[in-house]
């Protein structure tokens, strides 16, 4: 993280109409806040230091008592908190009440990665593309545990549940690619569960749909998947888990523990990701992959195996896979 990271800014940049507004009612909340308290911290420094012991001081009953003043000094701040409560709750109504025009997209989290699916199909994985100047409904779920997603730039937080479907809408105004993130502590890989945001101008997210979005290659989002579940952090060249080396992998014989040698075939690499420690390889090196059994869909266990399937032999440049 470089001292210009968006999460390290003071305050990140609003996408939206509400995220602009509900940065006005924390401003003016914080305005008040200080006009309020500030004051009465003043008054007591300089209390406690005029009339500190030993001082001398007349303590004789003044005689001067106004019920105006009393009723005053806590009728005011009532009622301009309440104008805030007030303000506060017309926000969260509105966003609670999307639009019936709302483009909907089904989102799922997961350790621990996003899987965002469009309204015609396309899917990305930590990645989301949408358009300016028109409402979004995000359908929200969980595969496993809590998530929450989280998108800075229209303000906007919203817990992922298992079994349970949360919503979150939004209309953004600002095109520009912005973070996000979850904000639920998840699991040990939580920190990576992130993304980005692309807000695009109506004719570019349509021109993205049929492009890069359609086209996607099957590689690419198996590439995408393969970094998702994590495998990048040990199966690539220089990890400090020393798992074996994808390169030239499929098709490749294999020697196990057993003695016996199997093809790295399609069926093989499925069951390996499925079941680690089936076919113990020879080496004698400690098993420590989890099993995948019961956590990743078919269809991308499919685009991972693609993936490994293509992966680049040695001396192979990696863009082949991209």
């Amino acid at each position: 993280m470089t001292p210009d990271h968006a999460a390290l800014q003071l305050w990140p940049v609003a996408a939206s109409a509400s995220a602009v507004e509900a940065d006005e009612l924390i401003l003016a909340f914080t305005v008040l806040t200080l006009v309020l308290t500030v004051p009465v911290f003043i008054a007591i420094t300089w209390f406690a230091l005029r009339y500190r012991e030993g001082s001398e001081a007349d303590r004789s009953p003044s005689g001067i008592r106004s019920n105006l003043i009393e009723i005053s000094w806590m009728l005011i701040p009532f009622l301009l908190t309440l104008v805030f409560f007030v303000w506060g709750a017309r926000l969260f109504i509105d966003s609670k009440n999307p639009p019936p025009d709302a483009m909907v997209v089904e989102v799922i989290g997961r350790q621990w990665m996003w899987k965002f699916q469009h309204p015609t199909g396309q899917s990305e994985i930590n990645n989301l593309h949408l358009p300016i100047g028109q409402p979004i409904k995000l359908r929200i779920i969980s595969q496993d545990v809590i998530h929450a997603l989280y998108l800075p730039a229209v303000r906007m937080q919203v817990a992922a549940l298992p079994d349970r479907y949360t919503e979150m809408w939004f209309k953004a105004d600002k095109v520009g690619t912005f973070h996000l993130y979850c904000s639920e502590y998840c699991g040990s890989d939580h920190s990576v569960m992130g993304g980005k945001l692309t807000l695009m101008n109506p004719g570019d997210y349509q021109d993205w749909l049929v492009h890069a979005g359609a086209q996607q290659g099957v590689v690419a989002a198996g590439r995408a998947l393969y970094e998702a579940y994590g495998c990048a952090s040990c199966h690539e060249p220089g990890s400090p888990v020393k798992a074996p080396s994808l390169a030239g992998l499929y098709g490749s014989k294999v020697a196990l523990a057993d003695g016996r040698s199997v093809v790295a075939d399609d069926d093989w690499l499925r069951q390996k990701i499925l079941n680690p420690n089936g076919d113990k390889l020879a080496g004698g090196g400690k098993q420590v992959m989890p099993s995948f059994a019961g956590r990743i869909p078919e269809d991308e266990l499919n685009k991972i195996v693609d993936f490994i399937k293509a992966y680049p032999r040695p001396g192979q440049s990696a863009e082949a896979t991209r």
